[in-house]
């Protein structure tokens, strides 16, 4: 079968305070040789902390108070470019033999390419445009909509199975959104038909999975494609998970004509989420898994 990666459910360096410098300005009240005292070791207290706040090449460092003025920096709990690829998931993170590819933004799968039968929704239209959602976000690796920020994608693949990951930043009205959107897929899309350009029919059925209690909120769900592949009856699986942490999130899809990956969906979850909150918390992800079962 051909395969597509999920910009989904794309992760990372340092994230350091935003804002400028705080300046300050001695007055003085004008009231005689103390006033004037004071404002003169009010000026050299500033003077003083100013140059405290250059490096010995003479470049300015972030302060308590913020960061350079030179070059204004992600407040911490931003996700930068750098900070998403870092937040991605590695090899070590896995377990089961998966090896990282390279070329995991060009999988598509040819199953989830078709127009969904709006017919068999009778009254309820609207149904259908959820369930054509569902079926493009899986295709085109964008189920929790277009990044409005910084993001990274990885994927890996173990025999025919592959699992995807992206982390990127988001607004979080819509992050949310997207989200409560994947929950109600299990009652508003639990079966359904999606015909090809031949006229070929596949049955589509959408389940609740479970996810792992991390982060700030998290949603799961299980998806059967079944179809046809060289007059052959085959069935694609795939089970889906997606975290929010702040307004950043991380989304894993994993299966394949195999069968689910839902243990390692479970596993990069856990591990995905604790680098990505390692990133946003300004630190660097350990090279090795640190939450081992």
């Amino acid at each position: 079968m051909s395969r597509r990666p999920s910009h989904p459910a794309r992760l990372l360096a340092s994230a350091l305070a935003a804002g400028a410098l705080l300046t300050t300005a001695a007055c003085s009240d004008g009231g005689g040789s103390d006033g004037a005292s004071d404002t003169a070791a009010e000026q050299a207290g500033i003077a003083e902390r100013n140059a405290a706040r250059q490096t010995p090449s003479g470049s300015p460092t972030a302060s308590p108070t913020g960061s350079p003025s030179a070059s204004p920096s992600a407040s911490p709990g931003t996700l930068t470019e750098s900070g998403a690829r870092a937040a991605l998931l590695t090899e070590a993170d896995l377990e089961g033999g998966w090896n990282q590819v390279q070329d995991a933004d060009k999988w598509r799968d040819r199953l989830l390419v078709g127009e969904v039968d709006v017919a068999a929704f009778l009254s309820a239209k609207a149904e259908a445009a959820e369930c054509r959602q569902l079926i493009d976000g899986l295709y085109r690796d964008n189920l929790l909509g277009e990044p409005s920020g910084p993001s990274a994608l990885t994927g890996f693949e173990q025999g025919d199975s592959r699992l995807l990951e992206q982390v990127a930043g988001y607004d979080r009205a819509g992050l949310d959104d997207r989200l409560k959107w994947l929950d109600s897929l299990p009652q508003t899309c639990d079966e359904f038909t999606v015909t090809d350009s031949d006229g070929n029919k596949r049955t589509v059925q959408v389940t609740e999975a479970s996810v792992p209690d991390v982060g700030d909120a998290r949603e799961g769900v299980h998806v059967t494609v079944q179809g046809n592949a060289d007059a052959t009856p085959v069935t694609l699986t795939l089970d889906i998970a997606a975290v929010r942490v702040g307004t950043s999130a991380l989304t894993i899809t994993s299966g394949g004509l195999d069968g689910g990956q839902a243990s390692s969906v479970e596993r990069g979850v856990r591990q995905g989420t604790e680098r990505l909150q390692t990133v946003l918390d300004g630190g660097t992800p350990s090279p090795q898994p640190t939450n081992l079962d």
